[in-house]
């Protein structure tokens, strides 16, 4: 994409180990010298250990090369496996088949290999990168590798690279035999600010530029500082940069171009500034939330909102249809607004439980109840009733009216003696039932003064 406008022949700043790009800094010149030294000088096992991203696998990468001419060489990258595994994959790696051998047959064809490489006068070199993740016993069968030898010399010799984790793993008294084993240890360190922009020079050579970096000096400052050194994080970095400057049309990259790279590659800055913004989202007065809530809403357009209102609406749609069933659940069995507090109120509560009319609550006796004002106690239990259910919008007067024929005061209170949770009778309730006396058993004739009726009164029930 950027390759031409920067004038390059390929990607230069790329995420293989091609060892054509490698920059050799003083401590990775030291760590392929001592490798290749261990290596001509016959030792049986090797290790470079570095700090992840500072060039491990190209390092041995060029280390292999430098000897395709005098050794065979097998790179194993795959370390998740057991030691029968990581046998065939050593052998499939030399082209052998490993089907249906047992681990015994697979020693005899691995020590067969190494026999022919010896007699052809070629050295047989075992790369293991990430040799941290090898369990203990897969390790401890690499170890004994080393004893497919002769009285000349090894057979087979065994470079170890990895992370620092590989040191913690060798250091474990379990492994002590292989650790014995190593007798040149590799490490890499750091690119200082000098190797940083040598760094980058040579790789954007290898890619073809002839006229030097399109980095200004501070910026290449921004990089050594930013990356800390890591080759693969300056490789990012860069890559990033060249990006961003061909999208501005910028032959020339400033500091101000590093930044933002360094900025939008930094992860740490991204989990924090989410929880900063909860956290002051929980601050935040409820009319500020719900309006930064709205906004963020508003953000998805009309399909959202749409959504949003079609949901509101199924919600008062629900609560209608909950509060509709429950009022025709409360209308079938009459519940009562209070909880029975007394021997009358009980026998009420059961009444309007849809028990028969008049039927005594067990435990109580009407003739032991307290009559309702201006009633004897023989005149209140010999007293016949019927039952109403409160219809919407309809009153106790009407009530009275249209079953009694007459409302007044002491009819009022003959209501309030048979239904003993009727707290105030001007409010009532729509499914609740009263109990009210039979119009043949209210004084002048069913009738209030004044008043007429020609609805046909209900028939009574009469309580046992």
């Amino acid at each position: 994409m950027f390759l031409d406008f920067y004038r390059l022949r390929e990607q230069p700043f790329g995420d293989t180990p091609d060892p054509r790009f490698l920059y050799l800094s003083e401590t990775h010149r030291e760590a392929l010298a001592s490798l290749y030294c261990g290596i001509e000088t016959s030792r049986a096992f090797l290790a470079l250990i570095a700090e992840p991203g500072l060039g491990k696998t190209i390092l041995v990468f060029e280390l292999l090369e430098r000897l395709q001419h005098s050794a065979r060489t097998v790179f194993l990258s795959q370390t998740q496996c057991d030691s029968s595994e990581f046998v065939r994959y050593l052998l499939d790696k030399l082209g052998i088949e490993t089907q249906g051998r047992d681990r015994v047959d697979l020693d005899k064809v691995l020590d067969e290999a190494l026999n022919q490489e010896m007699l052809a006068g070629r050295r047989f070199v075992l790369v293991i990168d990430e040799a941290q993740s090898l369990d203990e016993s897969v390790l401890e069968t690499v170890r004994l590798l080393s004893d497919f030898e002769t009285p000349r010399g090894k057979k087979l010799q065994i470079i170890l690279a990895g992370p620092p984790q590989l040191a913690d793993k060798l250091a474990n008294p379990a492994l002590a035999q292989l650790r014995q084993r190593v007798s040149i240890l590799g490490r890499l360190a750091p690119l200082n600010r000098e190797d940083t922009a040598r760094y980058i020079e040579h790789r954007l050579k290898v890619a073809g530029r002839e006229n030097g970096a399109p980095f200004t000096p501070s910026a290449l400052e921004r990089i050594a500082e930013a990356s800390q050194g890591i080759p693969r994080s300056i490789n990012n970095l860069c890559f990033g940069a060249l990006f961003s400057g061909y999208a501005l049309g910028r032959e020339k990259i400033d500091a101000a171009i590093i930044d933002e790279v360094a900025a939008d590659l930094n992860l740490n800055t991204v989990v924090p500034a989410r929880r900063a913004r909860q956290s002051q989202v929980s601050l935040l007065p409820p009319t500020t939330q719900l309006s930064n809530v709205w906004n963020g809403w508003s953000g998805f357009g009309p399909r959202a909102i749409g959504v949003a209102v079609l949901a509101a609406a199924l919600v008062v749609v629900g609560g209608y249809a909950f509060s509709s069933t429950a009022w025709r659940l409360r209308a079938a069995i009459g519940q009562p607004r209070s909880v029975p507090t007394s021997a009358e109120d009980a026998r009420v509560a059961s009444q309007s439980l849809s028990l028969p009319a008049g039927a005594d609550v067990p435990g109580t006796d009407p003739k032991t109840q307290d009559p309702a004002p201006g009633q004897t106690r023989q005149e209140k239990a010999s007293l016949k009733t019927i039952e109403v259910m409160v219809e919407p919008k309809q009153t106790l007067r009407q009530i009275c009216l249209r079953n009694i024929g007459r409302f007044d005061n002491r009819l009022v209170e003959e209501i309030r003696g048979l239904n003993a949770w009727m707290q105030d009778p001007n409010h009532l309730e729509v499914g609740q039932r009263i109990q009210l006396p039979e119009a043949s058993h209210t004084p002048e004739g069913g009738r209030f003064a004044g008043e007429t009726t020609d609805k046909p009164k209900p028939r009574p029930t009469e309580n046992p």
